[in-house]
């Protein structure tokens, strides 16, 4: 194993290790805990049940158990999309946001900011990292709206090219399961897709 590797390992151990506890001081397992962090960040195209489980790579049936148990427990609310009748949108309540709000996530930001890596590059190399494993496992990407090749800046408005929406600017800053990397390929005249 290389010193990076041991070092990657080290450092997802522990970040493991901090969820664990986190999400056992609020009566939590850990992947309520993922779950309300996944849903802190996602915007409207993701902040759905399908989403969840594509983000975190868990059955239905586990966000299923694990949605309800988060709304009992007064964590999320669940609202039915008023244009798509059968979409359920979730979103954190304040008791929701409270739980996150001295979690791993800010400890592991303040060590960032204590280092003297330049965060940027380091960002820059994790998310080299991170797309190459995507790709190796077939998984889908997730990524920030506004980084997106569907996103669209038109005047003081930003669009969704592939929805069509408008999108708030709040929003863009968010992380979208419809997200892609890279400008979709032309339609070939003719062809079908």
């Amino acid at each position: 194993m290389t010193q990076t590797l041991l070092l990657l390992e080290r450092l997802a151990a522990l970040i493991q290790q901090l969820v664990r506890e986190d999400a056992a001081s609020h009566g939590l397992l850990p992947v309520h805990l993922q779950v309300l962090s996944f849903l802190a960040q996602a915007n409207r195209y993701s902040d759905m049940p399908i989403a969840v489980a594509d983000y975190l790579r868990i059955t239905r049936g586990t966000v299923s158990q694990t949605l309800s148990l988060l709304e009992r427990r007064g964590l999320i609310r669940k609202e039915a999309d008023p244009r798509h009748g059968k979409w359920i949108h979730l979103s954190l309540t304040a008791a929701g946001e409270a739980v996150l709000t001295t979690s791993w996530m800010h400890r592991l930001e303040q060590a960032l900011a204590a280092s003297s890596a330049d965060t940027l590059a380091f960002r820059d190399d994790l998310a080299g990292v991170l797309s190459c494993l995507q790709a190796l496992n077939d998984h889908r990407a997730f990524g920030q709206c506004r980084q997106c090749a569907h996103f669209l800046k038109e005047d003081a408005a930003y669009r969704c090219g592939l929805t069509g929406d408008v999108l708030a600017s709040e929003q863009t800053a968010r992380i979208c399961r419809e997200w892609i990397g890279e400008k979709p390929p032309a339609a070939i005249p003719g062809g079908s897709e």
